[in-house]
């Protein structure tokens, strides 16, 4: 990509870029571009500002990150989630600038500030599943999947959609940015997927594999020292590209699909899958390093932790597991009584996770003894967010709301099923007790 690229190109001169013949799939989808024009430089950024779980690798570690010793609740946005779908909810990210952008099923993006005020919204098309991928920010802008198959470009600043790029039939994956391009995992309905490489500026798609023979609803990790780009599917399987010239390198097969995002460090790939089991595979080959079993299916993705040689993952058998990183031994356990969907945080001394016992829990890294919790109105799937010493998280609504939304009298007016809102899934800022 040519290093200084015009505003006036990112945000309306796309049309014309979106009839050409990308490698591995058909003519590529229209763009859609509604965002404002001007003539501003604007050369793509080599690395994002935010991704989910911290980065490329996907590690989810915050070495430097802490936080409540007494918590509270400080505030909530409510109705950011009021659907049944039962898959791990979108994850808040933090903007440049110290405020939260957060996407929901609900088919909104919020951006709101620490104070709890949502300074603007952006709606994606209609889609019965709206957003379950958490966004990745780069110039200026936010980028994320939607269930209705595109990927979304929207301003930072002001929540004006730049361009919307029709990839597939469905997006349950969080996208990945680097050196001017966005890469995300795609599904289609027969089931099949594949993974895409989109142009930042101008939202065309450059390079596609569909590789994936059921949804790929796992989040791609990208590692630019071993030169893979990894993600999972539902076919049980984990498909590896070299990177950056994206040449199919190999498959690891487990035998049940894989749901969670991919982490990868020190040369390997780290992972859960459907079939029980947590683990390391090299990125050189694919070949197994451990297989550790776990009592659930795992959905779960791993943090990992280099610098403590340790392995965080849950298990829909209620357990978070601390797992040493070269071997897969266990160090410690801790019990949440509710199966874990979403993915741990690591900070510079403890695990963060939610439940869906309705529970995020704050656990000390060195022991597994429980540090706090905080209770939630729904159940806890989201990765939670350390920023500034406070944790945010979302949660999906309440068993009751979604009653009374769906047609059942257990909530709300028992005579009309209305459901109410203060049960509806939320943001949660949770900071230090006053």
């Amino acid at each position: 990509m040519d290093e200084r690229v015009s505003r006036r190109r990112f945000l309306g001169t796309v049309g014309a870029a979106t009839a050409g013949v990308v490698a591995g799939c058909q003519s590529a989808p229209a763009a859609d571009p509604t965002g404002r024009i001007d003539d501003e430089h604007l050369p793509p950024s080599t690395d994002a500002e935010t991704q989910f779980r911290g980065g490329l690798q996907r590690q989810g570690v915050y070495p430097e990150a802490t936080i409540p010793t007494d918590p509270a609740v400080e505030w909530t946005v409510r109705e950011v989630n009021t659907g049944e779908h039962t898959a791990a909810k979108a994850s808040p990210v933090a903007t440049p600038d110290g405020d939260i952008v957060v996407p929901g099923d609900d088919r909104v993006v919020r951006r709101v500030s620490p104070d709890g005020e949502v300074k603007w919204t952006a709606t994606v098309e209609p889609t019965s599943r709206g957003m379950h991928g958490t966004p990745t920010i780069a110039n200026g802008t936010v980028y994320v999947g939607a269930y209705d198959g595109a990927l979304y470009a929207f301003d930072l600043e002001t929540g004006e959609r730049y361009w919307r790029r029709k990839l597939g039939d469905a997006i349950g994956s969080s996208p990945g940015y680097h050196d001017g391009t966005v890469y995300i995992a795609v599904e289609y309905y027969e089931p099949s997927g594949a993974l895409f490489a989109v142009d930042a500026v101008t939202g065309e798609a450059v390079w596609s594999s569909q590789r994936p023979t059921n949804h790929p609803h796992s989040t791609c990790a990208i590692d630019r020292e071993a030169g893979r780009i990894v993600v999972g599917s539902n076919d049980g399987m984990v498909y590896a590209w070299t990177y950056p010239d994206l040449e199919f390198a190999w498959t690891f097969e487990t035998g049940r699909p894989i749901k969670g995002p991919i982490a990868t460090a020190d040369g390997s790939a780290f992972f859960g899958s459907w079939d029980r089991h947590f683990y390391r595979v090299g990125l050189a080959e694919g070949e197994e390093e451990w297989a550790v079993e776990s009592d659930g299916l795992v959905m779960s993705g791993p943090s990992v932790e280099p610098a403590t040689d340790t392995v965080y993952i849950g298990s829909h058998d209620t357990y978070l597991y601390a797992l040493e990183m070269g071997t897969g031994e266990e160090r410690w356990t801790f019990d949440t009584e509710g199966s874990l969907i979403g993915c741990p945080t690591v900070t510079s001394e403890h695990v963060l996770v939610g439940s869906i016992d309705e529970s995020v829990y704050a656990v000390e890294k060195a022991s597994g003894e429980e540090q706090w919790s905080v209770g939630t109105a729904g159940e806890a799937t989201s990765t939670p967010l350390v920023h500034d010493g406070d944790v945010y998280f979302t949660d999906r609504a309440a068993k009751s709301y979604l009653d009374a939304r769906y047609g059942t009298d257990t909530a709300g007016d028992t005579a009309t099923g209305t459901a109410d809102p203060s049960e509806s899934g939320a943001l949660y800022k949770v900071g230090p007790a006053e």
